[in-house]
C-alpha cells in the first residue's frame, strides 16, 4: 500500500504558532502535516549553547504543544539530528514539502542544512524556505536595505488557520527519541531565568511599551536599572516566540498610548540595527572564527589562561567588570554597553584574542544570535576596522553606572560592606579598612589581576590607531563598505 503523502513544518528559531508564514503555507497546502521540532545532538553539545537555552526552548515548545492541543493536533519533538528523522518519518509517509524558516545561523547549521538540502534533492522533497524578519538571503550589498526592510516590516501578517490545519503523526513504537530523553535540567525550572513562550512574549513587550518605556532611555546603560527599564525582549525575539514584524505593527497600532514616545522610539530602531548586524553575519559568516578586517589578523596572538579564566568566572579584582560577568551566569542577561565592556576587558586590556572569549559569553547570553553576537564581538574588538574604537576604563564605568555599588554589592557579596566611595577601587584601602570592611584582597577578592588600566589602554588604543593606518586594514575596510554599508548617495 502506498505510504500517505504529508508535509512537513519544521519549526527551529520561530517558536510561535502566530505570524508564522511555514505553518500557514502548509495549511493551505491541503495535505496533511507533521509539526516538527528537532533537539539535535550536535546543536545542543556545541560550545556556543547551554542548558539555558534549551531550557527556553523547551518552555516555548511546552506553550505551543496545549495551545495545539486545544484545537485536536499534536506537536512531534524528537532528540535526533535532521536527516536521520526525516529519513524516519520517510519510511512511513511520502513526503511531498518540508516549510522552514530560513535560519542565519552557526556553522554547524549552515553545514546541517546544506546537508538537508542535499537529502531533500536526492529523495525528490521539495524544502520551502522563507525569509526571518528582516534578512535577505544573498544579498551582496546594502543599497536599498533599509527601504526593504521597512516594506517586509509593513507587510501582511502570516496568520496561520489552525481550525483549517490536519495534522498527523508517525507511528512512535519503534526507534524514536522524544523528548522525554532531555536533561531534568533542561525540562525544570529556574528562576533567575526569564522563561520562554508567545504569551510571554506579548506580555513583556506589553509591559515595556504601556508602562516600563518611560525608564527606557534612562536605565539602558546601568546594569541593574536596565533589569527592569529595558524592553526584554531580546530572547523572545532570538528564539522567534514573536516576530520584529509583530513587535513593529503592534507599536504603530498602540503608538499613542504608550507610557514613552522617545523611548519606543529608540527601541524600535534598535529592531532595524538587530536585523541589520543579523544580515551582516548573513553576508558573512565567517566572521565566526575570522577577524572581519583581515588587516589585523597579526595583533593578540598572546595566550593567557590565568586572566582568561579569571575574566570567565567573574574574578578579576575588578569589581564591575566581575558583578556584570557573574550576574550574566546566573541570570542569562546583561544589559549592551556592559556587554561591550566585558569584551572590552578582555581583548583590549587582557589584549586577548576576541575568538577566545566569545563562546564563553554565547553559553551565558540567553537571547544567543550568532550575527549579532560575532559582530558586536568584533566592533568592541576593533576588528571591524571601519568603528571607532572604544575602550572601556572599568572603573570609570562602575563610577557612571553603579555610582552607589548597589549593582556590585548584588553581585560580589565579598564587596558588601566596602562603601561607595571605595568599592570601584577596593584595592586602594588601606590594610585597617580592609579589616574594618571585612574584605581583605587577595584572600576575600582578589587583587587586579593587571596592575594599571590605563597603561593597558594606552597600549591597546597605540596599536589599534596605529593600525588603521597601514594599506592591509585600509584595502579592507573599503571592501567591508562596499559590502556592509549602504551608498551614501542612495536615499533608501
Amino acid at each position: 500500500m502506498q505510504n500517505k503523502t504529508v508535509n512537513i513544518v519544521w519549526f527551529k528559531r520561530d517558536l510561535r504558532l502566530s505570524d508564522h508564514r511555514p505553518l500557514k503555507e502548509a495549511v493551505v497546502s491541503d495535505l496533511p502535516v507533521i509539526l516538527l521540532f528537532l533537539f539535535e545532538p550536535l546543536l545542543m553539545s556545541n560550545l556556543h549553547n547551554s542548558d539555558r537555552h534549551w531550557r527556553f526552548v523547551w518552555q516555548s515548545l511546552v506553550e505551543m504543544k496545549k495551545k495545539l492541543k486545544t484545537s485536536g493536533h499534536e506537536l512531534l519533538i524528537a532528540n535526533m539530528e535532521a536527516e536521520p528523522c526525516f529519513a524516519k518519518i520517510r519510511e512511513q509517509f511520502d513526503i511531498q514539502t518540508i516549510y522552514s524558516h530560513e535560519e542565519t545561523g552557526i556553522e554547524v547549521t549552515y553545514k546541517r542544512d546544506k546537508r538537508v538540502a542535499i537529502w531533500c534533492e536526492e529523495n525528490g522533497i521539495e524544502w520551502k524556505e522563507f525569509p526571518t524578519n528582516g534578512i535577505h538571503r544573498g544579498l551582496m550589498h546594502r543599497d536599498g536595505w533599509r527601504k526593504k526592510w521597512n516594506a517586509r516590516m509593513n507587510e501582511p501578517l502570516h496568520e496561520p488557520d489552525l481550525k483549517a490545519l490536519q495534522t498527523i503523526v508517525p507511528d512512535k513504537r519503534e526507534g524514536w527519541e522524544f523528548e522525554e530523553a532531555l536533561s531534568s535540567e533542561i525540562r525544570s525550572e529556574n528562576g533567575y531565568f526569564q522563561k520562554g513562550g508567545e504569551s510571554l512574549a506579548w506580555d513583556t513587550l506589553n509591559s515595556f511599551l504601556f508602562e516600563r518605556s518611560a525608564d527606557y532611555s534612562s536605565s539602558i546603560s546601568a546594569p541593574g536599572p536596565a533589569r527592569s527599564g529595558c524592553s526584554r525582549m531580546s530572547p523572545f525575539i532570538t528564539w522567534g516566540n514573536i516576530s520584529i514584524k509583530q513587535i513593529v505593527q503592534h507599536i504603530k497600532n498602540n503608538y499613542d498610548d504608550v507610557a514613552s514616545k522617545r523611548g519606543v522610539r529608540s527601541f524600535k530602531s534598535r529592531l532595524g540595527w538587530h536585523c541589520h548586524f543579523i544580515q551582516k553575519f548573513e553576508s558573512e559568516p565567517r566572521i565566526e572564527f575570522e577577524n572581519m578586517n583581515r588587516g589585523y589578523d597579526d595583533i593578540r596572538q598572546e595566550k593567557d589562561q590565568e586572566k582568561l579564566q579569571a575574566w570567565k568566572n567573574g574574578k578579576t579584582g575588578f569589581p564591575m567588570v566581575d558583578a556584570c560577568m557573574r550576574s550574566v551566569i546566573k541570570t542569562g542577561y546583561l544589559n549592551f554597553r556592559m556587554r561591550a565592556m566585558l569584551v572590552s576587558f578582555l581583548t583590549h586590556h587582557f589584549w586577548l584574542n576576541w575568538r577566545d572569549g566569545s563562546p564563553h559569553l554565547a553559553r551565558q547570553f540567553l537571547d544567543f544570535e550568532p550575527g549579532i553576537h560575532y559582530s558586536q564581538f568584533q566592533m568592541q574588538a576593533g576588528t571591524m576596522g571601519v568603528n571607532t574604537i572604544r575602550i572601556y576604563n572599568p572603573v570609570k564605568q562602575g563610577l557612571d553606572h553603579d555610582p552607589e555599588g548597589e549593582f556590585i554589592r548584588e553581585w560580589v557579596p565579598e564587596l558588601r560592606n566596602v562603601p561607595a566611595k571605595q568599592i570601584h577601587e577596593p584595592w586602594m584601602m588601606s590594610s585597617m579598612e580592609q579589616e574594618l570592611y571585612g574584605c581583605r584582597i587577595g584572600t576575600d577578592y582578589p587583587a587586579p589581576i593587571i596592575d594599571d588600566v590605563k597603561e593597558s589602554y594606552k597600549r591597546a588604543s597605540k596599536i589599534l590607531w596605529s593600525k588603521k593606518g597601514i594599506g592591509d586594514v585600509k584595502r579592507e575596510n573599503k571592501r567591508i563598505i562596499k559590502k556592509h554599508v549602504k551608498n551614501r548617495r542612495s536615499r533608501s
